[in-house]
């Protein structure tokens, strides 16, 4: 994952926003491009029933819950999983979004969200896993709203699961927005170790429908990538170009794919940071 040709998709929230629009996370997998897909999202982290996250994938569960709980059984996302990666591509889970119901009051918090989410999707055990026996190659954190406590130590709580599961390498990323610094992972991102800033360059002024050739005065790629080597806590984090995968995947942003082509080019060359193409959100 060291490469800075990779491929990100996000999927599970139907951005076309017709019904029967969005594939099944399977269809994805059979491209060659595609690196990195992140299933969004975990929307809620603390259910007030049961104390347990909830998901939503834009209806592309089963419908059923968990006994007592509001967390979905997602057997057809199971099997996929095990086909993605089957085919070589990682698949994450972003935590957060644009809306839901997430945050922590304390690192303690934090930390315990982290020992809970390794037991639904990680190497755990529970009796309540929604994606069955598949284990995600990573968590990511997409953050917009409340406030920015507790994210580092979950972040690094998380990593000391990881240390000690033998079976694969897995991962932390998170997807700021591009004005800098942000408003809600800064402080994670300068105290616990991401391997990957899948960064929203789109729905703000400093996106890539900014860029003209040569960087403007508001397409900033090149103070993210000042930042991940002066400021990150990781100063080998790599930089991915978030850009929407569609005219209504976002509010403003999309470019053509000519022009992005260019744009990932230049910034190939011009940044050693530089990862790859993040895309939100394919249907």
């Amino acid at each position: 994952m060291s490469s800075n040709t990779n491929m990100v998709m996000y999927w599970g929230q139907n951005s076309y926003g017709e019904v029967g629009s969005q594939l099944d996370l399977a269809s994805y997998c059979q491209d060659s491009t595609n690196d990195i897909i992140v299933i969004a999202f975990l929307s809620v982290f603390f259910d007030s029933s049961s104390g347990l996250p909830e998901v939503n994938f834009a209806g592309s569960c089963d419908g059923s819950y968990f006994d007592g709980t509001n967390l979905l059984q997602c057997p057809q996302i199971a099997e996929d999983i095990v086909t993605c990666q089957a085919n070589g591509k990682k698949v994450f889970l972003s935590l957060g979004g644009a809306s839901g119901s997430y945050g922590f009051d304390s690192d303690s918090q934090a930390e315990t969200f982290a020992a809970t989410l390794w037991e639904l999707f990680g190497g755990g055990s529970s009796s309540t896993r929604p994606f069955g026996d598949a284990v995600v190659d990573g968590f990511d954190l997409d953050i917009e709203g409340g406030s920015s406590a507790g994210y580092a130590a979950f972040v690094t709580a998380m990593r000391s699961y990881y240390a000690d599961y033998a079976d694969k390498d897995m991962y932390i990323s998170c997807a700021p927005q591009c004005p800098i610094p942000d408003s809600f992972l800064n402080d994670a991102m300068v105290n616990s170790y991401f391997d990957f800033y899948f960064v929203q360059f789109f729905n703000n002024y400093c996106g890539i429908d900014q860029w003209s050739g040569t960087e403007s005065t508001n397409f900033n790629f090149g103070n993210w990538d000042s930042f991940a080597k002066t400021a990150s806590y990781n100063t080998d984090v790599k930089v991915y170009l978030g850009v929407p995968a569609s005219s209504t995947a976002a509010g403003t942003g999309y470019v053509t794919i000519d022009t992005l082509k260019e744009a990932a080019a230049q910034l190939m060359s011009a940044y050693s940071s530089f990862g790859g193409i993040m895309m939100w959100c394919v249907y």
